[in-house]
């Protein structure tokens, strides 16, 4: 799940004024290049939806690749977990004082239906450039390439000074249960670098943008509202009808303002932004980013749709049903509510805010199993930013390096919230236009593999020392 604080952070830092940095195309070996596509077809042909019971034989295959660089077979562990599974491949490093980096990503994708795509989801189809099918970009583009880069490195005889753990998920689309296990077994890391979070954005015309550092991420959770009543024969109204006050409870939460909160990372990523955002907006996000308490600047941002969700958690009514019979009182009238929390906030404290703002007891506010859990943000720690900044401008000179907060949450939320500080540093750059993650006819570009190996490469030599 590949989201950044907002799509407006690429668009405003992608000014005309400023001259896009001539790239610089990365030195892959063709070899290397060549295994890691053959590794993104082979994997996209794994169907691993839930349901489907394929993330075993996916993992297996995976294992395969990094046996045949030179891992131990017993450096690999699957474990089944339900329908699913999860994989832990140890990169043994060679100084044992030192805490070992995580390596994030997950195996499994959302569903696709056939009659649906132009071409069959889980037949891998090299056409135009790209690599077409379910999975092509989340996640399997950047497992295959960590995959490539971590088989390529141990075969060429590397030795990190700390050891690496790869750790994929089978379940990040759904449950996050093997998340969870995978958190609590690697929560005495150093860090982790999630391959599912950050990346690059492209212009139109494959010119770069802006390289999001993702440091937070807000949570997920989902909440029933739900209003019960003894109902009767409808030419009978009372005024106990569970319709009308589930609306009035929805009415006020409409209107509920949702306080104003920020972080190290949203307050780098707003300066960043404001420098190339015209008029008050822009100048509203400056003063935010200098001083969070700034009422004029606050109300300024919180005007804009696009980016007030920054500044709090937002909950909103996403799906709805009630009564039983055309001719009948309803006997109970039910709300979905999908809030996204503000990183550092506790949902229990949200589902608390939900019945002070619905304010009507015979409303009953409940948690679904979502999968989420409570997660703060991440430090900006120097030498993860300068990695990831020197992976980067190798490619890309004097590329803007942005802080960044997803609006969706990923395997990330578990590590930090065992204490684990966690980055999204996906090497991916993409234009909006090719961004077809859990839609239909999803694509990787085949010209973005080169950049991929060279920037894990790159990383992995610098924070593994």
């Amino acid at each position: 799940m590949k989201l950044i604080l907002a799509a407006a952070l690429a668009a405003a830092l992608a000014s005309p004024a400023i001259a896009a940095p001539a790239p610089k195309p990365p030195k892959v070996d063709p070899a290397l290049h060549a295994k890691a596509l053959e590794i993104l077809k082979r994997s996209i042909a794994f169907p691993t939806v839930q349901g489907r019971r394929q993330t075993t034989a996916y993992a297996e295959y995976l294992k395969g690749v990094l046996v045949a660089g030179g891992y131990k077979d017993a450096e690999i562990l699957i474990e089944p977990l339900g329908d699913t599974a999860f994989l832990i491949a140890r990169y043994p490093g060679t100084d044992p004082k030192k805490k070992p980096i995580v390596i994030s990503g997950h195996m499994d994708v959302v569903e696709a239906n056939p009659r649906d795509w132009e071409r069959d989801p889980f037949t891998p189809v090299e056409e135009n450039g790209y690599v077409f099918g379910r999975g092509a970009v989340d996640n399997k583009f950047d497992v295959s390439m960590m995959v490539a880069t971590l088989a390529g490195l141990r075969k060429s005889g590397w030795k990190p000074g700390r050891e690496v753990v790869l750790a994929l998920s089978g379940d990040e689309e759904t449950t996050m249960k093997t998340t969870a296990v995978l958190a609590e077994r690697l929560k005495g890391a150093e860090l982790v670098l999630n391959i599912d979070g950050g990346g690059g954005g492209l212009n139109e015309d494959g010119t770069p943008i802006s390289f999001g550092i993702q440091g937070a991420e807000k949570t997920y959770a989902d909440f029933h509202l739900t209003v019960t009543d003894p109902g009767g024969h409808s030419s009978r109204p009372t005024p106990t009808n569970a319709i009308y006050r589930l609306a009035k409870a929805l009415d006020r939460l409409e209107a509920y303002e949702w306080p104003t909160m920020s972080n190290e990372i949203t307050r780098a990523s707003l300066a960043a932004a404001a420098r190339n955002t015209p008029g008050a907006v822009g100048q509203a996000l400056a003063k935010f980013a200098a001083d969070p308490a700034d009422k004029a600047a606050v109300a300024a941002i919180r005007a804009d749709p696009v980016w007030s969700p920054a500044l709090h958690t937002t909950c909103v009514a996403t799906m709805l049903s009630g009564g039983h019979a055309p001719n009948a009182l309803p006997q109970r009238a039910e709300a979905t509510v999908n809030c996204r929390i503000f990183p550092g906030t506790s949902s229990a404290s949200v589902k608390a805010t939900l019945a002070e703002v619905v304010g009507d007891r015979s409303v009953v506010v409940t948690r679904m199993d979502d999968g989420s859990i409570d997660s703060p943000a991440s430090p900006l720690r120097p030498d993860v930013v300068a990695a990831v900044t020197k992976a980067v401008r190798a490619r890309f000179p004097g590329l803007a390096v942005v802080p960044s907060q997803a609006s969706g949450a990923t395997d990330s939320m578990y590590f930090r919230a065992a204490g684990v500080p966690s980055y999204g540093v996906s090497g991916l750059f993409m234009k909006d236009s090719d961004e077809f993650s859990h839609g239909l006819n999803e694509r990787a570009p085949i010209s973005a593999i080169d950049g991929d190996l060279a920037h894990y490469d790159s990383i992995l030599r610098d924070l593994a020392k």
